[in-house]
């Protein structure tokens, strides 16, 4: 069965179920949400009620609840050791706000090590990680640490870096979430997709994805640049991605887009599953989504 969905809002009058509602509009069976604001700490309390009338449509639409994810807020940073204490907090508690949600997964980047060089930046990650699933003690949530393109200082652009952090932290809650346009950037080839699953289950495993963004990418492989372009629309190309998001080796995994609204104002989503969803590339797709 295929898993597709995208990123949706989640609002504090609605929640849970507005993010529901949003993904069910676009015709998707998943989705991932952020659940507040990536870029500051402002975070309402988590309405029960809400959540349970979510859980309640979801299997009216037979939507399988475990396969939704929230996305951690881009402010944390494991690696910055100016922010470390901030980061272990505030993931921390994101960790019980998933928990309290009932859902499942939390994807997470490494974090960027700010001039500290790599070596330092993933002793700073695994040493974050571990005082926070300390903290949060026996809860059913699995921290996804997302691969990255490699800008700037980022780590977990290479695979290598993704399993350093997996074997020091040794933890049966951490996995990975891979992002097409993130390895395509970071210099990996997708074209032949079951080579890379090779490479990824010979160095990490592939039981560790939990999750695929499934992204285009404005630029060359190796870049380094990290800019998602909308299906079809880029370098890596439809029939490439399909290959990514069709895989039988990864069936079981929620596929998640989290291509640009067109013109900064149009969501994609709902016309890019259709066209997922047929296996037919439209050339014509921007036009009509401006149009919609």
């Amino acid at each position: 069965m295929l898993y597709i969905g995208s990123h949706v809002g989640f609002r504090k009058d609605s929640q849970l179920l507005g993010s529901l509602d949003e993904a069910l509009g676009y015709g998707a069976n998943t989705f991932m949400f952020y659940t507040g604001a990536p870029q500051n700490t402002a975070r309402g309390d988590i309405d029960d009620n809400l959540t349970l009338k979510a859980i309640d449509k979801m299997k009216e639409n037979d939507i399988d609840f475990s396969k939704v994810i929230v996305h951690a807020p881009y402010i944390i940073n494991l690696c910055n050791e100016e922010k470390f204490d901030f980061s272990v907090s505030f993931l921390t508690e994101e960790v019980r706000r998933v928990q309290k949600l009932g859902v499942k997964y939390l994807v997470l980047h490494p974090g960027s090590h700010v001039g500290l060089g790599i070596d330092k930046g993933i002793e700073n990650i695994i040493e974050g990680l571990k005082i926070v699933f300390s903290n949060v003690g026996d809860v059913d949530v699995t921290i996804l640490l997302e691969t990255m393109a490699g800008k700037g200082s980022e780590v977990g652009s290479k695979l290598e870096e993704i399993k350093r952090i997996l074997d020091g932290v040794n933890n049966s809650h951490l996995g990975v979430c891979i992002d097409t346009c993130h390895l395509n950037d970071s210099g990996y080839d997708l074209v032949d997709f079951n080579m890379f699953l090779d490479e990824f289950d010979k160095i990490i495993g592939i039981d560790k994805i939990g999750c695929v963004h499934v992204n285009d990418s404005k630029n060359d492989r190796g870049s380094h640049k990290d800019r998602h372009e909308n299906i079809g629309f880029g370098h890596i190309g439809f029939d490439t991605l399909l290959g990514v998001i069709y895989n039988e080796r990864l069936e079981s995994v929620p596929k998640i887009l989290e291509t640009p609204y067109v013109d900064r104002e149009y969501p994609p989503y709902k016309y890019e599953i259709e066209m997922i969803r047929s296996k037919e590339f439209d050339e014509k797709l921007i036009d009509k989504i401006k149009n919609s």
